[in-house]
């Protein structure tokens, strides 16, 4: 059976037509990576599992997977979160 990849919801197709940023129309996350050393995400639904090695990010729709070495969450706000550490991938799952 071929895995269906996410489907876009009708707030990011109206963000894209009207070419307004979909993170903040369809309340998508905004992740931005500061070298290797610092992540931010907006917009996060929580934290899923957290560890020195691995954090899971809930962002709604799909997780965000960041992983590396000595990882720390320095900040969480209800909009925002900031990971520092060693970080040596990122994958949406």
């Amino acid at each position: 059976m071929e895995k269906r990849g996410r489907r876009e919801g009708f707030l990011e197709k109206t963000a894209q037509a009207l070419d307004l940023p979909a993170d903040a129309v369809a309340g998508l996350p905004r992740v931005e990576l500061v070298g290797d050393r610092e992540l931010r995400i907006e917009n996060h639904r929580g934290i899923l599992s957290y560890g020195d090695r691995e954090i899971h990010v809930s962002a709604g729709a799909f997780i965000i997977k960041v992983s590396g070495e000595g990882l720390d969450l320095r900040a969480m706000t209800g909009l925002e979160l900031l990971i520092t550490g060693q970080i040596t991938a990122i994958q949406l799952a």
